[in-house]
């Protein structure tokens, strides 16, 4: 790639997004999660990847957001299915850590 084409080129952007639980209540969590992150694929063209993670042992739900830039994230935030998830979630953890942002590079 030329140095003209690596100016030019953006970085996707990515959205690191975590949730402490309730254990009783990660399965209601689960349901509106996923379906937050299957209408990002199909529905919005810039986000090209969101993995909804549950880490091992616990009731931690993490996020893994992938987008073409921050425009593309910021047209997430204004869908009716993050509406939904903004709506239910709350009632259903006991914390949300600050969303983390950076770009995807590679090696």
């Amino acid at each position: 790639m030329s140095t003209t084409e690596e100016s030019t080129t953006k970085a996707p952007f990515v959205v690191i997004a975590e949730f402490d639980v309730e254990p009783a209540r990660l399965a209601d969590f689960l349901a509106v999660a996923r379906d937050d992150a299957a209408h990002s694929v199909v529905d919005e063209p810039g986000c090209q990847q969101f993995e909804v993670i549950v880490l091992e042992g616990s009731s931690t739900v993490v996020f893994y957001e992938v987008y073409d830039d921050r425009t593309a994230f910021d047209a997430h935030l204004e869908t009716p299915h993050l509406a939904r998830f903004r709506a239910a979630f709350p009632a259903l953890i006991r914390a949300e850590s600050t969303v983390r942002f950076g770009a995807l590079r590679s090696a």
